[in-house]
């Protein structure tokens, strides 16, 4: 397939006007990279960034969407059309350097303070154990004895036991988030 080119000055395509349509239903499906458009977009994306004053390079937030600091210092969000949707980096493209004079934590105090963190969440997870028993014991497997009420309700049986099991799910998850959590805070 020939490659077409797109004249983003005057918003035409420099081919037939039937692989224009081909263009730009490609272009609208997200198939830049087949076409080799992407200084076409390129450009887009220099125009967008002029267009929104942006005094840094532009960074992608997600998709077609970038993002850049004006020379007023405000961040500025603007969208790309047509531009690939392209996958946020894992980490930050500029890393801003810390000022002089930026109060630091010791390491002694950091430490005390990582200590009080795992501490509350040991807590909090023998805690929730204890609460995932009792909700288990309750649930008794999805046989809980029915209570005088629910003999000749079966509806209330019904809602009581499904009650029951939410409540195990809701503690086994909270088990395995804080459980994680302290795997991470090691």
């Amino acid at each position: 397939m020939p490659t077409a080119a797109f004249d983003t000055a005057s918003n035409r395509c420099t081919h037939a006007p039937r692989r224009c349509r081909h263009a730009c239903a490609l272009l609208a499906a997200g198939a830049l990279a087949a076409l080799s458009l992407a200084p076409a977009c390129a450009a887009t994306l220099a125009e967008k960034a002029k267009e929104s004053g942006c005094a840094s390079k532009p960074e992608v937030v997600e998709g077609t969407m970038y993002r850049c600091v004006t020379q007023s210092g405000f961040t500025s969000y603007f969208n790309v059309p047509g531009a690939p949707p392209a996958e946020r980096s894992a980490g930050r493209a500029s890393a801003t350097p810390t000022p002089a004079g930026f109060p630091k934590i010791d390491t002694a105090t950091q430490k005390g303070r990582d200590d009080v963190r795992r501490k509350v969440l040991t807590d909090e997870l023998s805690a929730e154990e204890k609460l995932l028993v009792e909700a288990r014991a309750t649930y008794a497997d999805g046989a809980p004895v029915p209570l005088p009420e629910e003999r000749a309700n079966a509806d209330k049986y019904r809602a009581r036991i499904s009650r029951l099991k939410q409540a195990v799910t809701v503690h086994e998850k909270n088990v395995e988030a804080l459980k994680k959590e302290l795997q991470t805070n090691r």
